[in-house]
């Protein structure tokens, strides 16, 4: 009797989780490149405005920043591709 209890509250605490994790995916429709694409870093910045672009791209969280090379942001490709 215990263990059909148990199995009926794994099940029952299965489910809810489930729940959860499909209310949090349909939560945002925002696409992670949109939200990228504002940063703007002027050409001739300085590394604390290189930085600071570079802990805006950084996504998620989680990842470690990487200020060495700058690149060449979202923002800058499509002027570039808007002026070719």
């Amino acid at each position: 009797m215990r263990l059909l209890l148990l199995l009926a509250a794994a099940g029952a605490g299965y489910y809810f989780y489930r729940q959860r994790q499909l209310m949090r995916a349909s939560g945002s429709t925002t696409n992670a490149s949109e939200a990228m694409d504002d940063i703007h870093v002027r050409p001739n910045a300085d590394a604390d405005e290189h930085l600071d672009a570079a802990v805006m791209e950084t996504f998620p969280a989680s990842d470690p920043v990487s200020p060495g090379k700058p690149s060449e942001t979202a923002w800058e490709r499509q002027q570039r591709e808007k002026r070719s």
